[in-house]
């Protein structure tokens, strides 16, 4: 952070030894995700706090489009996994390294095991009362950890490939209609393509809607009202390869 580095997100992967959970019940196919921005927002005072409020965009920190991101990317690419989005910074009373980066205004997620046995996490290796205790090498199941491993690989590598997220982005808020009108700064990359607008009901966890708005920096939808839904930007490259969303803030021209 002193030496002003562009972090464009940060994945703690911790807990993720086993889809067993103490009942025995396997969830061979499931990872939770734990995501949440704006507890960051508060502890460093951001001015982007204000304009989050204002707009009822708690759910659109940089943070929570990293998790849609990597939500999308993993169900698209590694076969078989699905990814929970729960919308909290880390399980309670407990805590792990991506805290800190959250801490000071970086996107950073965590990534656990969909259903813990905590007789085998932080346990001295012993065997009470007839059970035994302690992480051992015989509660790993590799061939999940694997599955776990692809969900990075295809969210980093996405996020390598794709352009940068668009920068700037604004919501037109002139006057009263019932169209949206979108806007954005320029990507530099040269093999940008265009943009794609992506918008969902105010709730929902995920994009549903989508529109590919051309190599522009100012897009309307018409007939989709700003005040029903919540939007984003991304940013296409020749190859199809697509940026995490930007959120667009109010935007008015300066008098």
């Amino acid at each position: 952070k002193k030496k002003g580095l562009n972090i464009a997100g940060m994945i703690s992967n911790d807990i993720i030894g086993s889809p067993t959970g103490a009942d025995g019940e396997r969830h061979d196919g499931e990872v939770r995700l734990f995501a949440n921005g704006l507890p960051a927002l508060i502890n460093i005072k951001s001015p982007e706090l204000e304009q989050i409020a204002r707009s009822g965009a708690e759910d659109d920190t940089p943070t929570h489009e990293l998790r849609r991101y990597l939500k999308d990317t993993a169900e698209r690419y590694a076969a078989g996994m699905s990814v929970r989005l729960i919308a909290r910074p880390d399980r309670f009373l407990r805590g792990s390294d991506h805290l800190s980066f959250l801490e000071r205004g970086y996107p950073a997620v965590r990534l656990v095991e969909p259903a813990e046995d905590y007789r085998h996490q932080h346990k001295n290796v012993t065997v009470v009362n007839g059970v035994q205790q302690g992480d051992l090498v015989q509660y790993v199941d590799f061939d999940y950890i694997a599955k776990v491993a692809r969900i990075n690989a295809t969210g980093l590598a996405s996020l390598a490939l794709a352009p940068a997220t668009p920068r700037d982005a604004g919501i037109e808020v002139v006057q009263l209609e019932n169209d949206t009108t979108l806007r954005w700064r320029a990507n530099d990359e040269p093999d940008l393509a265009g943009y794609r607008i992506v918008w969902r009901d105010v709730g929902a966890p995920t994009w549903q809607y989508s529109r590919d708005a051309g190599n522009v920096t100012r897009f309307t939808l018409k007939g989709v009202s700003k005040d029903d839904y919540v939007f984003g930007i991304v940013a296409v490259d020749r190859d199809g390869n697509a940026s995490p969303a930007a959120f667009p803030r109010p935007w008015r021209p300066q008098k």
